[in-house]
């Protein structure tokens, strides 16, 4: 759903994180910033800094598993072969 006045503080970073997935024009949508894009990551990165959260971008709120397989920050373990389970 979306905000109908501009979202600020943790409220703004949960919908940010929320729609995250779908891009920077669907989040900035979503969180009441309309096609303000660049309003929209200004008031986050200010909601993310004074939480003590560092972002670089929007897909930085993304959770692991939802990142594009090559941005994935962790790494794959596993057995060798079946045998090794």
């Amino acid at each position: 759903m979306t905000s109908d006045t501009p979202l600020t503080g943790v409220v703004l970073v949960d919908c940010a994180r929320a729609n995250a997935k779908g891009g920077l024009a669907i989040a900035a949508k979503q969180c009441g910033y309309g096609n303000s894009t660049a309003s929209f990551q200004s008031a986050l990165q200010a909601a993310c800094s004074e939480m003590g959260v560092e972002i670089n971008s929007l897909s930085d709120l993304l959770s692991d598993e939802a990142q594009p397989e090559g941005k994935r920050k962790g790494i794959e373990v596993a057995p060798e072969s079946k045998n090794d389970l």
